[in-house]
């Protein structure tokens, strides 16, 4: 079936190769009239060719040097007619001329086809690629299926003996080889423009390497004929030839050679294995391979070698019990020699120094997956392989600093160092308590390293960080990205390191060895910091590298202060920390210092959230205000301002910004949480806030809200600005949602205080009212119309709400619960009190000219006509009854008098 297929593709290719022939034939016939045409009407100009070069170079392979061709310009211009229209045809012609790689120059130009024209040129590509890339393709893939098929004919038929037959296969398949190079030095051209891949002498090669192969194997494992290391050295020779052949014949037939290099091993099997002789060979391919894809600058032939020596690689050291670690080195060694000294062993333009080269990914990964093993497998990491790791390790970012585009390698390094010193720490939970410096983990103590991993840890830090900001240096004006990356993995590296051996082998209570380490590289991160920005330019402009530097300055300064205090010291330092980045802004102007000091907030946010004690809840003293949560919530506040201040004077920007946000945060908490601490005794995680805590909060976020607006008003600034409004916004929450919903003592039935005056009421409505009040009033003009017209409205609901909870209790007394009933008289003081507020509410509307309180005010008057016309009519009697409708209607009667004369007034000054 498959032979009829081939066929079937062969008569279609056929059929489509002599059509086209065809119409060539009468598109030349057309052309040559045209051009005679031309000529014999004195024409002396044609429209300008491509270069003859570029030309014969049209339809090479990729890979192929440019031939060797005659310049069009540079014809004499005394010459006729006649021979410069042959010139321009010698450009176009589609007769063959030499190989692609013939250095000789091409036959002398004849009368040929001219230039055809765009309809023509624009032919169908389903022809072209029946008529070329597929016919060449099937043909060369018959070929090599026709040299097996004849072998399997000749064993179904009994012909010939198995020596016979394999004989007659070998000298197929290099007749085939043969006739490649023969059509190759005799003279051959890709015949149709974009078509390169129909290459017919690379085809033919790969056929014959393709029956080589598999005559080869079949005398090994079918028919016995050979041995397996007669067998393995034949088939090595034929795919290290195919990929020299490739030198000739293009990139595609050194992947073919390439393919079977890699899978020869695998197809001979030994009893015996010796490890030596399979990566001996494994590295010659890959040398070889280097050599040539360096010479045709190859990048993906030199990828797929890096990759199939390290499957290999992985293969031998996960199915091979007692995996040699002499080999593993070897191998891995010849992968970076090859990457450092053949493949990258050339010299690289400027335009590309600043690049990455895409194949030294591979060897990253696999001499990575390499590194992880030796330390992370207990098969390996029990015999005390972590040091050849450790080496390699080593190795893999000396070779990223001596070829500056092998930086994948240095990603590669980083990444695995990451994982090995994350690794050991322990996976559950830790004591809190080490007061003999011994790891305790639920009770029992664990080793999870040795001594080896702590050395191991210290040089591989100290490499990292001299190697990083050695070579972020050297690039910080060439590539600046590049110096990024080496300055972020001279950080990154030694301070997980650090990280991992505190946690591992420190005490995690206090331990002031690992904190003097932390000091060091807090030092060594500095001063490489400024090093490297001397580089730049301009010089100390603080580029991404110094960002790096200085950040992981800022991280090792905040594990040292987590390695030397206790809790309280570590919040309380961390916050004044953030004073020294704000002041280094007057000698440097870094833009990444003022995000430290940002940091530093953020840090000592994080801490608050996960323990708001500052030192722990049974350690917090039961002192109102002079306790740690004054300086531990007040120290942060202040270095933040203080900050906030020096920002505005120097880098300003967002760090300024967030430090000011910061300031107020935390300004606002540190009295939120005295004020907490006070009201429960000390206690401050205890459950919801009563009516008078959150009264006091609600009033410190008002105060916040005007302290802001002031601030704003002489250093303008746009988180003040939104943060004096957003305080406002969430103290109008807390009052609706709390003081009149959720702890309204009408609901609750709270206790409201025994004192007359002097009471709940007054702290939890009152005084909010009058700071809400005081707030509008001093926001108009200096905040949006809507924000001083809502808490203007928030005010007067809050008198409202003061004095009819007031009334109730003054006739209910401390608790005014409304399931205890409403009397008469106290139902009719509600509507005389309600009228009498709307009146006075009126009185302030037109006084301070706020058309809020003007309707405010004629809201609460329509509330009270409904409560009498309602409810008093219906509750009250007797006299009672009488003076609510009298009360009613004379407070009515004189609001429209005074309305009265308030318009005649306005009429009489606008006439």
């Amino acid at each position: 079936m498959f032979e009829s297929l081939i066929g079937l593709v062969a008569i279609i290719a056929l059929f489509v190769i002599v059509s086209r022939q065809q119409s060539r034939i009468g598109l030349i016939e057309r052309e040559l009239g045209a051009l005679r045409g031309l000529v014999s009407s004195g024409a002396q100009t044609l429209p300008e060719a491509k270069p003859a070069a570029q030309a014969v170079d049209v339809g090479r392979p990729e890979d192929a040097p440019a031939a060797v061709a005659a310049d069009a310009a540079s014809t004499p211009a005394s010459e006729t007619a006649a021979p410069q229209v042959a010139v321009v045809e010698d450009e176009t012609t589609d007769e063959a001329v030499p190989g692609p790689w013939s250095v000789t120059a091409p036959a002398a130009p004849g009368p040929v086809e001219p230039a055809a024209p765009a309809k023509a040129a624009r032919q169908s590509d389903v022809e072209t690629a029946l008529g070329t890339r597929w016919a060449v393709w099937v043909g060369g893939i018959a070929l090599a299926l026709g040299g097996l098929f004849l072998i399997r004919y000749t064993i179904e038929a009994g012909i010939f003996g198995p020596g016979v037959r394999l004989t007659m296969a070998a000298i197929f398949g290099l007749l085939l080889v043969a006739a490649s190079e023969f059509i190759r030095r005799t003279g051959f051209k890709v015949p149709v423009q974009g078509i390169a891949g129909a290459y017919i002498p690379a085809i033919l090669t790969a056929a014959g390497a393709f029956i080589l192969f598999g005559t080869v194997y079949a005398a090994y494992g079918v028919y016995g004929f050979i041995g397996p290391a007669f067998a393995f050295v034949l088939l090595g020779v034929i795919g290290i030839a195919t990929i020299v052949a490739a030198l000739v014949h293009g990139q595609a037939l050194a992947g073919i050679g390439l393919l079977g290099a890699i899978v020869t091993p695998m197809l001979i099997a030994s009893q015996a294995p010796n490890p030596w002789a399979l990566f001996g060979y494994l590295a010659i391919v890959l040398a070889a391979t280097g050599a040539i894809a360096r010479l045709r600058d190859w990048a993906l032939l030199m990828a797929a070698a890096f990759v199939g020596v390290g499957i290999w690689t992985m293969l031998y050291m996960t199915d091979s019990p007692g995996a040699n670690l002499s080999v593993i080195l070897f191998i891995k060694a010849v992968t970076l020699v090859v990457l450092a000294f053949v493949w990258l062993g050339r010299r690289v333009e400027p335009e590309q120094a600043s690049g990455f080269d895409w194949p030294s990914v591979a060897p990253g990964v696999f001499v990575g997956l390499c590194v992880l093993a030796l330390f992370v497998d207990p098969a390996f990491a029990i015999a005390g392989d972590a040091l050849p790791g450790a080496v390699l390790l080593a190795a893999m970012v000396a070779v990223a600093l001596y070829r500056t585009r092998a930086v994948p390698l240095l990603y590669a390094a980083g990444l695995v160092a990451v994982m090995v010193y994350l690794g050991i720490i322990p996976p559950t939970a830790v004591a809190s308590d080490f007061p003999g410096g011994n790891l305790i983990v639920n009770g029992v103590a664990v080793v999870t390293a040795d001594t080896l991993t702590f050395r191991i840890g210290i040089v591989l830090g100290l490499f990292f960080i001299l190697a990083g900001f050695w070579a972020a240096r050297g690039s910080a004006t060439s590539a600046p990205v590049r110096a990024a990356s080496w300055a972020a993995w001279g950080v990154i590296v030694p301070l997980v390191i650090l990280f991992s051996l505190w946690f591992t082998f420190g005490n995690l209570d206090r331990d002031f060895g690992y904190a003097f380490g932390a000091a060091l590289l807090v030092a060594a991160f500095v001063v490489g910091g400024e090093w490297i920005a001397g580089r730049e330019t301009p010089p100390k402009k603080g580029g991404a590298a110094v960002s790096f530097a200085l950040g992981g300055a800022a991280f090792a300064a905040l594990l040292m202060l987590h390695m030397a205090f206790g809790s309280g010291m570590t919040t309380i330092m961390i916050g004044a920390s953030a004073v020294v980045p704000a002041l280094a802004t007057r000698w440097r102007n870094y833009p990444v210092l003022g995000w430290i000091s940002v940091g530093a907030a953020i840090a000592v946010l994080c801490r608050v959230a996960f323990d708001p004690t500052v030192v722990g809840a049974e350690f917090l003293s039961t002192t109102p205000v002079f306790n740690w949560l004054l300086p531990g919530y007040g120290i942060p506040a202040l270095a933040f301002g203080f900050s906030a201040w020096q920002l505005a004077r120097t880098t300003n920007g967002r760090p300024r910004l967030a430090m000011e946000a910061a300031a107020a945060l935390f300004a606002l908490l540190t009295v939120a949480m005295l004020v907490r601490h006070a009201m429960h005794g000390g206690v401050i995680t205890s459950g919801a806030p009563s009516l008078a805590e959150q009264a006091i909060y609600t009033l410190i976020a008002l105060g916040a809200g005007a302290i802001l607006i002031a601030i704003d008003r002489r250093q303008p600034s746009s988180v003040l600005r939104y943060g004096s409004m957003a305080a406002g916004v969430a103290s109008v929450l807390f009052i609706v949602g709390q003081h009149f919903a959720m702890l309204n003592p009408l609901f609750t039935d709270e206790s409201t205080g025994r004192i007359p005056v002097f009471n709940l009421l007054l702290l939890a409505y009152l005084l909010p009212a009058v700071a809400a009040g005081g707030l509008a009033l001093y926001a108009r003009d200096k905040r949006p119309k809507w924000y001083a017209a809502m808490l203007a409205l928030v005010a007067a609901l809050l008198a409202f709400a003061y004095a009819t909870l007031s009334v109730r209790r003054f006739f209910k007394g401390e608790f005014i619960g409304f399931w205890s009933g409403l009397g008469q008289v106290e139902t009719y003081t509600y509507s005389a009190l309600w009228l009498v507020m709307g009146v006075v509410l009126l009185t302030a509307g037109v006084w301070l000219k706020s058309q809020v309180l003007r309707i405010a005010s004629a809201v609460l008057i329509s509330v009270a006509v409904l409560k009498v016309f309602l409810f008093d009519m219906s509750e009250l009697e007797g006299v009672l009854r009488a003076l609510s409708f009298i009360g009613l209607g004379a407070v009515l009667i004189g609001i429209g008098l005074f309305y009265q004369r308030l318009l005649t007034r306005a009429a009489r000054e606008n006439g």
